[in-house]
């Protein structure tokens, strides 16, 4: 079976800036797959080289097996996409131009699955509005139905829920992981890093036009060898110990708690007895893995590959 979708080589400039450096990555089949970066990473210029928007300079992509450039009807028929910029059409209503969107790629008007998208979205009571009379939220929810209406089958969200509330953030994502259990493939960028930590069976991260790492998820979150203790005293204290000084301790809440890192390998258990043979009493520990947000800092800070990853 082919990826859902290849991409390699791809490489793009803008006059004399490389916005994307010879990327290569592919995404299966049903999978949710996340594309980090920070602004001006190249994300947004690879989901334009993807569908279309934007020329590639060199490199291939493709779609469910069919070049992007030498096939570009059939793969663009297979994808839908929403992209991170609100984009109407000022002339039409919702329904007008729901209903002709699918012609756009060569795909039959299906009545009962726009009007589940319809319902799904809660744009029932918006049909016959023109698109630029909506709210910021609204145009969302349209925009989200337009890349849905032709049944692609590889789905891009470019910043699906910016500027968004929770409510319909929730709607978004309950829509979203509905269709990918039915089959149809995610690619997704976002800065909200807990959707992608939630959301994607793996990520990639952009940074300066470069692939520096690519992961499952969980295998990004293990990079980060530390883990955050706070140790609660039974007893406030004024200044810390040197064996805690020297790993970088801080003192906190008067003195009644200890907060530093935790070496992978270390064992809460030897902490605790360690602590023990110190005289520290200790009442209570909390511990906490790193998260996306702290993996995704520290690789894009310090623009480093991870070398097992690519």
């Amino acid at each position: 079976m082919s990826h859902a979708l290849e991409i390699i080589h791809l490489d793009k400039s803008f006059s004399t800036q490389r916005a994307v450096a010879d990327l290569s990555l592919f995404i299966d089949s049903g999978e949710i797959f996340g594309l980090l970066g920070p602004n001006g990473a190249g994300k947004s210029t690879t989901i334009n080289m993807i569908c279309g928007v934007s020329r590639i300079d060199s490199g291939q992509v493709r779609i469910f097996g069919y070049d992007s450039q030498t096939h570009c009807q059939h793969a663009r028929r297979l994808t839908g996409v929403m992209h991170q910029e609100v984009v109407t059409d000022a002339f039409f209503t919702i329904d007008k131009a729901l209903k002709m969107h699918p012609g756009f790629f060569g795909v039959p008007f299906d009545p009962d699955w726009c009007d589940l998208l319809v319902a799904r979205l809660d744009l029932c009571a918006h049909l016959h509005k023109p698109m630029n009379c909506l709210s910021g939220g609204m145009k969302r929810r349209f925009m989200l139905a337009k890349a849905l209406i032709h049944k692609p089958q590889l789905l891009i969200l470019d910043e699906p829920t910016a500027g968004v509330d929770v409510e319909l953030r929730h709607t978004i994502w309950s829509l979203i992981r509905e269709i990918n259990q039915q089959g149809t493939t995610i690619l997704l960028t976002t800065h909200y890093l807990e959707e992608a930590e939630q959301m994607c069976d793996r990520i990639a991260i952009m940074n300066q036009g470069q692939l520096i790492a690519l992961d499952t998820t969980q295998a990004l979150l293990n990079h980060l060898d530390t883990r955050q203790v706070n140790l609660s005293l039974e007893y406030a204290i004024h200044s810390l110990p040197d064996w805690l000084v020297s790993r970088g301790a801080q003192l906190l809440k008067d003195g009644r708690v200890i907060s530093f890192s935790l070496e992978k390998e270390e064992t809460v258990c030897a902490l605790l007895n360690h602590c023990h043979q110190q005289g520290l009493r200790v009442r209570d520990i909390d511990t906490t893995s790193p998260n996306l947000e702290e993996v995704f800092l520290h690789l894009t800070q310090h623009d480093r590959t991870i070398g097992d990853c690519l």
